[in-house]
């Protein structure tokens, strides 16, 4: 099952006969966990009804979740970590049955690890509007039917009210630490701002503190392609007994994979050669890189779902920490958790100017006005990839 370990926390390779071999055949509708699947590692708890940032309302929501380590009495050594867009709470873990792939932080968390599972009681939770079991666009509403389309929008405030609520239902007061990458980055720095007194610790990794016009419009052409998949059927494809929207989702996904890696890695892992003998210059041949992009693509379609995807893309899109709090720097100064913030230096997709800015206005940044800056050729997935890197900063904050 090597081919379902993400490609997020993997360097790009060459796409073998084998690994094509592994994805024939058409994708599923969905690629969302469902009633009835195998559960897997996860752990199940409901919020209740939620009423959210821009009036509309879930009469009623639930996350799944999956912990490691082992809660003190006292409760004060919980970590909650935090997935990005198209992780989910597996952090730890094989491929089995209920987890289509591998833990995507295996590297980090475990025993011995930078998030020491041996101190640590480390929570992990799929994000409101996901679709690995905690309530999104893929469960069925109050009618019997998936929600679809009609999944109320939400923003990355709704998201964190909702883990609030969540680590509510826990008996977690405060976290000692509130980690996240990427969209996970971005829930955590809204933890640390709408939430003080109940995080110690923020580690906010390749993330920015709003989500630019140069990101919203990078996000825009995915979701379109998404929408104008012929399947995506206005978002009401569950019950086709067609193919689902997996082409507009593929292309999306395509989309996406330019934004998370640096051209010098693509350039030096593939430069110009061909997936196979056929020329691609007009034999119908594939440049191997082109081959990468789709498998990854399809593979990915797979294991999400079309709605979830356009959801979670629209919250990145509201994320700003300054809206009706002032500015960004007004609502940073709220911050007082001892905090980390790190950037990667090829990152394309939220370069690093994003994450010193944070780091200015942070009080209790532990290197002070300067956001600390990882060397590596990966570009905005090196926070997956770079463990060697990443996991020393990680356990420099948890120490203090």
């Amino acid at each position: 099952m090597d081919w379902q370990t993400p490609e997020d926390t993997a360097p790009a390779s060459f796409v073998t006969e084998a690994n094509a071999r592994a994805i024939t055949g058409k994708p599923p509708v969905t690629g969302a966990w469902r009633e009835g699947d195998p559960p897997g590692d996860r752990l199940f708890v409901s919020i209740g009804p939620r009423q959210l940032e821009r009036g509309g309302s879930l009469p009623s929501a639930r996350i799944a979740y999956e912990t490691w380590g082992e809660l003190d009495t006292d409760g004060g050594n919980a970590v909650l970590v935090l997935h990005a867009l198209t992780g989910d709470s597996h952090v730890l873990g094989t491929p089995g049955p209920g987890h289509p792939t591998a833990g995507w932080w295996s590297d980090l968390v475990g025993p011995g690890k930078a998030i020491d599972t041996d101190r640590w009681f480390v929570v992990a939770p799929n994000m409101l509007g996901g679709c690995q079991g905690s309530t999104g666009p893929a469960s069925f509403a109050p009618d019997g039917r998936e929600w679809g389309a009609r999944f109320p929008y939400l923003t990355i405030r709704d998201q964190v009210a909702a883990q609030a609520a969540f680590s509510d239902q826990l008996g977690i007061e405060r976290w000692a630490a509130v980690i996240g990458g990427s969209m996970g980055g971005m829930h955590a720095l809204e933890w640390a701002i709408g939430y003080p007194d109940r995080v110690e610790r923020v580690a906010i990794l390749a993330a920015p503190s709003i989500s630019s016009a140069d990101q919203i419009a990078l996000n825009s052409v995915q979701i379109e392609a998404v929408h104008m998949d012929p399947n995506f059927e206005s978002g009401d494809y569950y019950e086709t007994d067609g193919d689902g929207p997996y082409r507009g989702l593929a292309l999306a996904r395509r989309m996406a994979l330019l934004n998370y890696r640096s051209p010098t890695e693509l350039n030096d892992r593939f430069q110009r050669s061909w997936q196979s003998s056929i020329s691609p210059l007009g034999a119908h041949g594939r440049f191997a890189v082109e081959s990468y992009l789709d498998f990854h693509g399809n593979k990915f379609t797979r294991r999400f779902d079309a709605n979830s995807y356009v959801l979670l893309v629209q919250a990145m899109n509201s994320h700003d920490i300054g809206r009706d709090r002032g500015g960004v720097a007004a609502a940073l100064a709220r911050v007082t958790a001892r905090a980390l913030v790190l950037g990667i230096d090829s990152d394309r997709l939220f370069p690093v100017p994003d994450q010193q800015l944070i780091a200015r206005g942070l009080t209790g940044n532990i290197d002070g006005d300067e956001a600390v800056v990882i060397h590596s050729e990966f570009g905005h997935d090196g926070f997956l990839i770079e463990h060697e890197l990443v996991g020393p900063e990680v356990a420099r904050l948890l120490a203090g």
